[in-house]
């Protein structure tokens, strides 16, 4: 596990605050009639334009700087020339590379007009990460974000992805530890782990409106809900510090502060 220096956590920041600004400008641009296709290639000339990379762009093979998932595709949905229609939800999921550091963000937006059923998912969603992160500070172990997110979750009537979890974030798009959104069994190495200042971490809840269970289909990348119902993804990459933590990706339209 690594752990972050004070000088490397204000680089890691920079690569936040860069990632924050370009998703809140995507989702100015989230309106029927645009494809996805049209929203990669606006975000991969945003992060090259500011000097940085699209870090999942080539990733095990990855095609794509944002991964966008529509309706019932949780995660990993690979950008098309398909218009987005009003009524749809679109996950965009996203990682950039600044000066070595890497901040990985992700968020559901509705498009055009959605249904309340829609709407509550995606508000659900977002405020299960907010719950994990209130408790992600010093003190707490993984096992009290991955509780309060799965508590939340499931009150609303929905079901917590098990297939895929956060992680930890840094030069590396993946870091130990993994962080589940549920609460992790007895066995698992990661459950006790106590969280400490210099900790970077990515909280990303994954929400279905059905069953958690999940298929991946044929490209080997896109993965949706087994009952096609709709899902929704939120994350926020956050640095532990000694008296806060702060949450690197933090947009202005979040609903929570960016220093805890």
């Amino acid at each position: 596990m690594d752990i972050k220096t004070e000088l490397e956590i204000k680089k890691m920041e920079k690569a936040g605050e860069l990632l924050a600004s370009i998703l809140s400008e995507l989702c100015t641009l989230c309106v029927p009639g645009i494809s996805t296709k049209q929203l990669d290639e606006i975000a991969e000339n945003l992060v090259l334009d500011n000097n940085a990379l699209p870090t999942f762009k080539g990733y095990h093979g990855y095609p794509a700087t944002i991964c966008s998932s529509v309706n019932d595709v949780i995660i990993h949905g690979i950008p098309t020339s398909a218009k987005l229609k009003s009524g749809d939800i679109l996950s965009i999921d996203m990682g950039l590379t600044l000066e070595g550091w890497i901040a990985d963000s992700a968020l559901t937006i509705p498009i055009g007009k959605v249904s309340a059923e829609a709407m509550k998912l995606i508000e659900v969603t977002q405020t299960s990460l907010y719950r994990g992160l209130e408790l992600a500070k010093p003190g707490f172990r993984l096992f009290d974000i991955s509780r309060a997110i799965q508590n939340y979750v499931e009150d609303n009537g929905y079901s917590v992805v098990r297939d895929f979890v956060g992680h930890g974030v840094g030069r590396n798009l993946h870091e130990d530890p993994s962080i589940p959104n549920f609460i992790p069994p007895l066995t698992s190495i990661y459950r006790n782990i106590k969280l400490k200042p210099g900790m970077t971490l990515a909280i990303e809840p994954m929400v279905n409106q059905g069953t958690h269970d999940v298929k991946i289909m044929k490209d080997r990348w896109t993965v949706r809900t087994r009952d096609n119902k709709l899902s929704a993804h939120f994350e926020h990459s956050i640095a532990i510090c000694k008296d806060k933590t702060v949450i690197l990706t933090h947009r202005k339209d979040d609903k929570i502060n960016r220093e805890l």
